[in-house]
């Protein structure tokens, strides 16, 4: 059985990996990984993210502001973010977002940060990625007004919600809106019961697998650092939630994430 998996959102760039990133890799992509999206969260990150890119063919970059990292974030760093987004492999604009939960970045400057990477994606005409953590009503509430812009017909507002974690009215907006549904390993943690329930009410065209390592790993590996190999875990978990088999899980989350990033999968290391 050959695996066809996706990982949707990773940081490979992270301090973490420094140690063995190649070994790390090489692993993910001899089990089944076809294509990993490493994420950058602010210039420095966005900038390893691309060289990380640039020397994998089977990893891709995205370039962004993680919402706690916006308080230091101004107008020339998104002029910045535009002149990256022109990369051939940057294939979305983000994270971004809201996170009410540490406030490590005032709400006000999110709202600004979030607003400029908005209109940025918009410019350059590609995805976005959404963090969201205990800000689901502005959060959607931007992304309403923001889908209800005037779009040019070669212009199309997409994007996935990343780690979702909300109920199921929430997921229905966003896809009503042409947004995906990213799902990692936290998915099968005794906690999740709820969410797990949810997800049998979403359709497989509407999500893809992360595993935003080094964070959130499988249970069996709490405490430990997450990494993109372990996608396959979280693709079994959610393939005996959807009560798909192992390999039409993965088709579908993989033609899901290829529809919405444009990916090509060609990674001969």
């Amino acid at each position: 059985m050959e695996l066809n998996v996706i990982d949707t959102h990773a940081h490979l760039d992270m301090p973490e990996f420094d140690s063995d990133r190649d070994t790390v890799i090489g692993r993910a992509f001899e089990n089944g990984v076809k294509i990993i999206n490493t994420i950058g969260i602010n210039l420095q990150s966005c900038y390893k993210a691309i060289e990380l890119a640039e020397k994998y063919p089977g990893i891709v970059a995205s370039v962004g502001f993680h919402p706690q990292e916006s308080e230091g974030g101004n107008k020339a760093d998104i002029d910045i973010l535009d002149q990256l987004a022109q990369h051939p492999k940057v294939v979305a604009i983000g994270e971004m977002g809201l996170d009410y939960y540490r406030l490590k970045s005032s709400k006000e400057k999110q709202l600004q940060v979030l607003k400029w990477q908005l209109e940025l994606a918009k410019r350059v005409n590609k995805p976005i990625i959404i963090h969201c953590r205990e800000a689901q009503e502005d959060m959607l509430n931007i992304i309403q007004s923001w889908i209800g812009t005037d779009f040019t017909p070669q212009q199309k507002p997409r994007g996935v919600l990343h780690c979702f974690s909300g109920n199921l009215e929430t997921a229905q907006e966003y896809i009503r809106m042409g947004f995906l549904i990213a799902l990692g390993a936290y998915i099968g943690y005794p906690s999740s019961g709820k969410l797990r329930d949810t997800l049998k009410n979403i359709a497989s065209d509407n999500l893809v697998v992360e595993t935003d390592c080094p964070f959130l790993p499988p249970q069996k590996y709490r405490g430990q650092r997450n990494e993109p190999f372990y996608s396959t875990i979280t693709l079994g978990i959610l393939a005996e939630i959807q009560g798909l088999s192992l390999e039409e899980m993965g088709r579908k989350t993989t033609s899901n994430a290829r529809r919405l990033f444009n990916l090509v999968i060609n990674n001969k290391n």
